[in-house]
This record gives structure tokens, sequence and C-alpha cells, in this order.
């Protein structure tokens, strides 16, 4: 059996008061480190707060951009957009057919025109005749002939199919027809 002393003891033991962990006490240089540390961490916490507060506002603008007005969703503006391409489209391929379709009237059309002055007789100068070819892109046209004389002036018309024609040129006719079909 233990005495009443060494009781006294123990329970002493048990109830000894432990030693409150914030009273510790720093050397003044301990204590300007942990207070440049602190500063150094804040800082750091500062400036990485204002670089994400920046990535925010940016990653903010582009969702503005794909939000619209704010009355729509990004699947309604996706869908609206797709049915806005599909009617480009279609606006592209009409503009396509009536570019091919104008381009066929304009072949078609007597665009290419040659003209070559020549003395019909000996006894007049000055080229007072002529031969003018115009044809379309094809060759089909006409030559025109005017031969000018002292009393006189007369004038033929010969159809041109695919570069030729029916009646017989003469060699200042054929040099217009060549001329105006260079020019296509």
């Amino acid at each position: 059996m233990q005495s009443a002393g060494s009781a006294a003891y123990a329970f002493r033991c048990i109830r000894r008061p432990r030693h409150n962990l914030w009273d510790v006490s720093l050397s003044q240089p301990a204590l300007s480190i942990l207070a440049v540390t602190a500063a150094a961490v804040a800082l750091l916490a500062l400036v990485t707060a204002w670089i994400a507060n920046r990535r925010l506002a940016a990653t903010t603008r582009r969702y503005r951009v794909l939000w619209g007005d704010g009355t729509a969703d990004v699947a309604t503006l996706l869908t609206w957009q797709a049915q806005r391409m599909d009617g480009e489209a279609t606006r592209v391929e009409d503009l396509e057919r009536s570019l091919t379709t104008l381009r066929d009237e304009v072949s078609q059309t007597l665009q290419h025109i040659a003209v070559v002055r020549f003395d019909a007789f000996g006894d007049m100068g000055g080229r007072m005749s002529f031969s003018a070819a115009v044809v379309d892109d094809r060759g089909d046209g006409m030559v025109l002939t005017s031969i000018h004389a002292r009393g006189e002036s007369r004038t033929y018309a010969k159809g041109v199919v695919a570069g030729r024609s029916d009646i017989t040129l003469t060699p200042e006719e054929q040099q217009a027809l060549s001329a105006a079909r260079e020019g296509e």
C-alpha cells in the first residue's frame, strides 16, 4: 500500500500545469525575419490574387461575346449562326448560277469588233472603203463592207457562223474577221 505522501506527489504530477503553446518568446532578430517572411507571403498572395482577377476578367469578356446580349445561351446562338451560314451558302449558290448564266449571255453578245480600211479603186485615195467584222465569243456575227466610189457607195452584209461565212469573203473582209476573232 502506498503512503499518503506518495499519493499527493502523484496527484501533483498529474495536476501540474501545462505550458501554453502560444507563450513562446522569440528574440528580436527572429521576430524581424518572421515579419519580413509574412510580408513577403502576403505580397505574393496579393500578386497571385491580382493575376487571377485579370484572368477572370479576360475569361468573362470572352464568354460575354459567346452569350451575346444575355437573352440567349450559347446553343441558341450557335443554332442561329448555323442557320445564317446555311442561308449564306444558298445565296452564294444562287449567285454562282446567276454568274454562269450571265457569262453564257455575255459570250453571245457581239463584242469583238475589227475594222479594215482600204482603197477599193485605184483612182481614188484616202482609204474611204472599209470592212468591219462584229462577232461574239463563238465567232458568230457579221461582216459589213462599204465600198466608196466617186459617184456612189455600196454596203454589203455577210453573216458569219463559227468564224466562217457561206458567202465568199474578200481578203479585206477575211482580214477584219481574223482581227476580230483574235480580239476574243
